[in-house]
């Protein structure tokens, strides 16, 4: 069946890898790729599917709702899958309007574009929101997880702005019937990643002989997911969730910083030829993040039990595959660090 999908934030880490997945896998499909094209926003992650016929690259903000108005009616929008949004908790310390706004009016612009636009026709229509784990607050260390159903408790604003966002996404079901469907992932990691993130940013500085800024001890706990198990797992939902539904996805992987960060030094190390651990002198204690939560860990029964998705990585294996990209892609990780690829956009579609 044909479809019109708009796909919001594709042109960033996760969703590029989402817009990827579903121009191969499903060449009816019209796919829309709506991105502000913001630092962190780069068409370089898509040029293998720039030429594509059932791909349409749009850049737009998702806060101007007139425009959202306008792209649902130009492209016939049968279905959004919303991954754009604000995303770095130092950044949203530093600045949470504009957290606030992309995260949740931006979210608001599009849910009342789409009710507008399908006038309570929802046959095959789904709004579906991608989230995070962070609205649910911390774990302790007592080997409990997120469910679907734990109470909500972000400590930062970047957290909180997703809450928002989530709590508005379920407001238009139960309000006006919008067929809609989430999803809250633990931390991705995998290529095209923006160098501001630990991974990317560590094996960045680890090729440059940076220092390596670890917060507190590096006790805090994560759950790693590989970023195209996670593409795999929107697919999933996006297609087979049921509306009105949450689902969490997680890797089933816990690290702490610490021992994730030595797991990426040796790899880095090897993979350069030199000696290993020798990126270990590179370590730099900082002083914590506020607010910084102790222990995030996902519960990925329910995803795995409806629709049969789970993660096909360990994480040495992504981590291998990762680093080996980065450094692979020298070229792609120089450019986006020294803000080259702003230059460039900057000429084709106008001053951010």
């Amino acid at each position: 069946m044909k479809k019109n999908i708009l796909i919001t934030g594709g042109a960033g880490f996760i969703g590029s890898h989402v817009v990827r997945l579903f121009v191969n896998k499903y060449p009816d499909y019209r796919i829309v790729n709506l991105d502000k094209l913001t630092y962190a926003g780069n068409l370089e992650n898509l040029r293998d599917v720039e030429n594509a016929p059932n791909y349409t690259f749009v850049k737009e903000d998702i806060c101007r709702y007139e425009k959202m108005q306008e792209i649902f009616r130009t492209y016939s929008i049968d279905g959004v899958i919303h991954l754009a949004a604000e995303s770095h908790v130092d950044r949203s310390i530093k600045d949470p309007f504009t957290f606030a706004k992309t995260n949740v009016l931006g979210t608001l612009s599009l849910l009342q574009a789409a009710r507008e636009y399908w006038d309570g026709d929802y046959d095959g229509r789904r709004f579906y929101h991608v989230s995070t784990d962070e609205v649910y607050g911390a774990l302790g260390f007592d080997g409990t997880l997120f469910t679907e159903t734990t109470k909500y408790d972000p400590h930062s604003p970047y957290s909180a702005s997703k809450a928002g966002s989530d709590h508005f996404v379920r407001a238009f079901h139960d309000t006006y019937g919008l067929p809609t469907v989430i999803t809250n992932c633990s931390n991705n990691y995998g290529p095209y990643q923006f160098p501001e993130k630990l991974i990317p940013l560590f094996i960045n500085n680890i090729r440059h002989d940076k220092p390596l800024p670890v917060y507190g001890r590096g006790e805090n706990v994560r759950d790693w997911l590989y970023v195209e198990d996670h593409a795999r797992a929107i697919d999933a939902v996006y297609h087979r969730g049921r509306i009105a539904e949450t689902y969490n996805i997680g890797g089933f992987n816990e690290w702490k910083n610490i021992d994730l960060i030595r797991v990426v030094i040796r790899t880095v190390d090897r993979l350069l030829g030199r000696p290993e651990g020798a990126g270990e002198k590179l370590i730099a204690y900082v002083t914590d993040r506020a607010g910084h939560d102790l222990r995030y860990a996902i519960d990925s029964t329910k995803l795995k039990n409806e629709l049969g998705w789970e993660p096909s990585l360990q994480f040495e294996e992504g981590i291998e595959k990762t680093v080996r990209w980065y450094l692979d892609n020298q070229a792609w990780l120089d450019s986006v660090t020294s803000g080259e690829y702003e230059k460039y956009y900057e000429k084709m579609y106008g001053r951010r």
